[in-house]
């Protein structure tokens, strides 16, 4: 069993510490969260980022993947009840059992997880949802019922959390076509590429050109279909967790609208939110629950 102490503490301190420096428009949407519940967002943020880092850093393809396997292998024994050494582990162990989440999320996670260790594009868009529905999708349905529905079937607000999870990762393969081609891998799908004209060259351009431009304006409407299905679901939500997620929302769909308003040229530069308008949305959602 995981029990309450020292390693526990520094697994949740660990896990705040990796979301605060790479998930900012999260994290401060995360602080509109009453502050018990932070900690298990933290948690979840920690476990998949950590993951993550795993699978993009550096090394053969071989080891990386051993090192993935052997952080699967710590979070399985750690289901068990056999707590081996991990700086995040002890926090996402204590926050599944205190919320009884459903393991096959995680499972559905990391084998999206594993995925990046060898594939290196989708050339369909159903072929890239099927990989999102691991590496987005289910952090969707590992957040509800930490953040809680009121009156609502759970299944229903499970499908707009799987959406919005979905949405906030096609907003981050938009913006982030130049990190991820750096690292051999394009999200954008081939047959939409192909469509536009665009080839992986294209992608490595300093600047945009016409193709490329058609191609993320395509994209950014699919994005925002998904920001429509998903908007439903915050209603869903319990009172107090509906800030979190308004404020999620329109900061990562205004990443979208900074990517429109540099005429869809994401490989120029990086698309990001304005600090002030950062703070307006977090100060509008903070009156919004003092109401």
């Amino acid at each position: 069993m995981v029990d309450a102490g020292e390693p526990l503490a520094a697994a949740y301190a660990r896990c705040r510490s990796l979301h605060r420096r790479h998930g900012r428009t999260y994290y401060l949407a995360t602080r509109l969260l009453p502050a018990w519940k932070r900690r298990h967002v933290h948690a979840l943020y920690g476990f998949s980022r950590y993951a993550d880092d795993l699978v993009d850093g550096h090394g053969s393809t071989a080891a990386k993947t051993a090192a993935l396997g052997e952080y699967a292998g710590r979070f399985v024994a750690g289901l068990g009840g056999e707590m081996r050494p991990d700086p995040v582990l002890p926090a996402v162990l204590h926050t599944i059992r205190v919320f009884d989440l459903d393991v096959a999320d995680f499972d559905a996670f990391l084998a999206s997880m594993a995925m990046d260790l060898t594939v290196t594009d989708y050339p369909t868009y159903a072929e890239l949802c099927r990989y999102m529905a691991g590496s987005a999708a289910a952090i969707g349905s590992m957040m509800l019922p930490i953040l809680g529905t009121e009156r609502v079937a759970v299944g229903e607000a499970r499908e707009a959390a799987r959406a919005l999870g979905l949405a906030f990762q096609l907003t981050n393969f938009i913006r982030d076509v130049r990190e991820d081609l750096a690292r051999g891998r394009v999200y954008l799908p081939g047959e939409d590429l192909a469509r536009f004209g665009v080839t992986r060259a294209d992608l490595a351009a300093p600047v945009a050109g016409p193709a490329v431009r058609a191609l993320v304006e395509f994209e950014v409407r699919r994005a925002h279909g998904l920001y429509e299905a998903a908007a439903p679901g915050v209603a869903m939500l319990s009172r107090t967790a509906r800030p979190c997620i308004r404020a999620a929302f329109t900061l990562y769909r205004g990443i979208l609208d900074e990517v429109a308003r540099a005429g869809y040229d994401v490989l120029g530069r990086r698309a990001t939110v304005p600090n002030r308008r950062r703070a307006a949305v977090a100060a509008r959602e903070l009156v919004a629950l003092a109401w």
